[in-house]
């Protein structure tokens, strides 16, 4: 039996120890937290989901059906939470237990990682295991831009904010065009606060549902290509929420489709704008006080700032040296799985395709199996599979990416799974006769 270690117990990591344990390995979970569940247990208060219930759930395991179209923060944890109650993980996971290092053991003239990964975390040496399933999660470690000058009052990262309690004063500067800004931004506008918010450039606007009915659920749009429904819920939209420029102050998209640029699933922040509760700022040029300077010349007074920026992708127990990195993110392969550079270190859950995201974890745990099947297959003589798909595909840096062209690069991984391990089975074969 193989022994694996999975780094992290949020809806990631839970999925890829399920799919390790069904394919009959052994598996170690370290969670440096008390919990499962990961950043739901801290995001804010005014927090739903933006996929549906039925879209949204681990294998085999729906979500309640008395919960809403769209769960809260609140339901989404109790969700992850009971789902890691039945398959047994309690047991597993080693909670409190943060992973300080993950280093190649030396495999002399074989690709760095191919014998295995040494694992120390706050408790100490772990020891070796045959590899690693990075399930840390990129929703932690906030990333704020810098801006000249110095602000005088309340500044929080959307990952600090739970809810409007945290808020000094009433005038309230939102930074952001994300799912999350428009959150924060209805957020302050329903507690009658007042509320500005940074959109510097235009995307597009999605409504949560159509026809009474979840975006992601309407039955006719299945029956048309993914070029087809990006018109169509373009059209859509239009009908049901207008354009860009029906609302004061919102710059219209500067690309043609949703595939070619950011889109927001929110149109509360447009119902707010058209009641004068959010007005649109562009970008930010300097602080001075608590005065905003913006771009297009004017200044406003503030209280409280929230960004709403995003984060950065962080792996403080791996030597940045080990994996190949371009813009801030890791290079990588196989729809997200294989990082540039190193054997039997497998990432599941460092890409975003746009839509449910608790369904991809266990599809890229389901192929990391697969992955482990060829390089025990392959024995001493070792398997260079991440060099072989660096080879075959072409580099990935993206975590946002269009869920269309996320399946296509899964099935093309797929293939080449396939076809390797025909050819293994064949040169085993060869050997016996």
């Amino acid at each position: 039996m193989t022994r694996y270690c999975v780094i992290g117990a949020g809806a990631a990591g839970i999925s890829a120890v399920q799919q390790l344990r069904a394919a009959g390995h052994e598996v170690e979970c370290f969670e440096k937290t008390d919990r499962v569940g990961g950043h739901w247990h801290t995001d804010y208060d005014a927090l739903h989901l933006i996929t549906s219930r039925d879209m949204t759930h681990f294998e085999d395991f729906p979500m309640p059906t008395e919960y809403p179209h769209f769960p809260r923060r609140d339901q989404v944890r109790s969700y992850i939470e009971s789902y890691a109650e039945s398959t047994g993980q309690y047991d597993l996971i080693n909670f409190n237990t943060e992973v300080a290092s993950v280093t190649p053991i030396d495999a002399g003239n074989g690709q760095v990682g191919s014998a295995g990964w040494r694992v120390v975390t706050s408790r100490g040496d772990e020891g070796v295991f045959d590899g690693v399933l990075v399930a840390n999660g990129h929703l932690w470690d906030a990333k704020i831009p810098s801006v000249p000058g110095t602000f005088a009052g309340k500044q929080l990262h959307s990952s600090q904010y739970q809810n409007t309690g945290d808020i000094e004063g009433t005038r309230v500067l939102v930074v952001g065009a994300g799912n999350s800004a428009c959150d924060l931004a209805v957020d302050v506008a329903q507690h009658r606060l007042e509320a500005d918010i940074v959109i510097r450039k235009g995307v597009y606007f999605q409504p949560k549902m159509y026809f009474g009915v979840p975006r992601q659920e309407v039955p006719f749009l299945a029956e048309f290509s993914a070029d087809e429904q990006d018109l169509l819920a373009r059209l859509l939209a239009r009908v049901s929420i207008g354009e860009n420029h029906n609302y004061p102050g919102l710059p219209d998209p500067e690309v043609r489709t949703l595939a070619d640029g950011a889109t927001t699933v929110n149109d509360l922040l447009l119902y707010w704008i058209h009641h004068g509760r959010v007005n649109v700022r562009p970008g930010i040029e300097r602080f001075d006080g608590n005065t905003v300077h913006f771009s297009d010349g004017t200044a406003k007074d503030y209280d409280t700032i929230l960004w709403a920026t995003g984060f950065n992708v962080s792996l403080p127990f791996l030597d940045d040296n080990l994996i190949t990195w371009r813009d801030n993110v890791p290079v990588r392969y196989a729809g997200g799985i294989l990082p540039e550079g190193v054997e039997k270190l497998y990432f599941v859950g460092l890409i975003a395709p746009r839509g449910p995201q608790i369904p991809v974890y266990g599809v890229q745990a389901k192929l990391v199996a697969r992955m482990i099947d060829l390089h025990n297959e392959a024995g001493p003589r070792g398997l260079a599979l991440t060099n072989y798909f660096s080879t075959v595909q072409d580099p990935e840096l993206r975590v946002d990416i269009v869920r269309a062209i996320w399946n296509d690069q899964m099935a093309d991984t797929e293939r080449l799974l396939t076809a390797l391990q025909v050819s293994s089975s064949l040169e085993r074969d060869a050997t016996r006769v």
